[in-house]
């Protein structure tokens, strides 16, 4: 039976995993690029990049998310409240306290960052603060908590990093083609060399699309698991459940917000809705967490 913690190992091992594919995928562009340009120069660019980003992203995304995001850490002094919530649901949770920041922004929503249990950390935006009452501010705390506790805090910050990557190499080698014309000389030599250099162009279009993909799979499979961590953690769904819907229905702008760190927060900071928005939200519908979360039994 699957369990927080076998939940928590499952994330580590889809870590790993997770920075082998994003690994592969970045030496394969360089590749492409090396072949295409007549310049191993682009592998050499890959094989470095790729490595180097990949540690970067274990040991450092923390630190670049909340630079991406303007969070700044506060202490207890400042908010004694907010920490009081902090500690008391880590004790019950079992874990460290984590550090806590804050967002300058009225819309109400939180994430939750770090590489392990001791270098956690929960980011709460102002409106957050200002607009939910104290049963539905816990339960977002506990909601965050229960990211760190399963560790997806560590699967969806590396996620950031790799994505953003990917496509910042996809577009890269794009605008070189494109302004260079390519290399004539191997385009001409036969029509496989043509196939595969077609082939390449369309993995590198597609590359950056596959890693956004892999980001809103991750992301949606792990609210559902948090949420219901989060009100067993409360011991009152209603909370969490009432602090979602404040947060979905505010239309107050996010201005931090980026697509490639939408999916650590716990509710969509993209506020425009339509068919398309719905189909590539990093999150699953609002109205199906409620569902599930007032559907529980603590």
């Amino acid at each position: 039976m699957a369990t927080l913690y076998t939940h928590a190992d499952s994330n580590i091992r889809k870590t790993w995993i997770l920075l082998f594919l994003f690994l592969i995928l970045i030496i394969g562009l360089g590749w492409f690029a090396s072949y295409y340009f007549e310049n191993n120069l682009f592998l050499i660019i890959a094989v470095v990049l790729s490595f180097s980003q990949s540690v970067a992203s274990f040991w450092f995304s923390d630190k670049i998310v909340l630079s991406m995001t303007g969070a700044k850490e506060i202490q207890k002094k400042d908010n004694p409240e907010l920490y009081r919530i902090v500690e008391n649901l880590a004790i019950t949770a079992g874990l460290p306290t984590p550090k806590v920041y804050i967002i300058n922004s009225a819309q109400p929503n939180a994430f939750a960052t770090g590489r392990d249990y001791d270098h956690a950390v929960i980011a709460v935006t102002n409106g957050l603060l200002e607009k939910l009452e104290r049963a539905e501010l816990e339960g977002v705390i506990a909601h965050e908590l229960a990211h760190i506790g399963n560790k997806d805090m560590l699967l969806g910050t590396v996620v950031v990093v790799l994505v953003g990557i990917v496509a910042l190499l996809s577009r890269m080698f794009l605008r070189i083609s494109f302004y260079s014309g390519g290399s004539r000389r191997k385009r001409d030599k036969d029509s496989s060399a043509g196939i595969i250099m077609i082939l390449g162009v369309i993995g590198m279009v597609l590359a950056p699309i596959i890693a956004v993909l892999i980001q809103f799979s991750i992301s949606r499979k792990r609210e559902f698991l948090a949420d219901a961590s989060g009100a067993l953690l409360t011991r009152y769904p209603e909370g969490l459940a009432r602090a979602l819907e404040k947060i979905s229905s505010d239309k107050a702008p996010l201005k931090t917000a980026d697509s490639s760190t939408a999916h650590l927060y716990i509710s969509n900071p993209f506020k425009e809705k339509n068919w398309l928005t719905g189909l590539f939200s990093t999150h699953p519908p609002a109205q199906e967490r409620l569902k599930a979360l007032r559907g529980m039994k603590v």
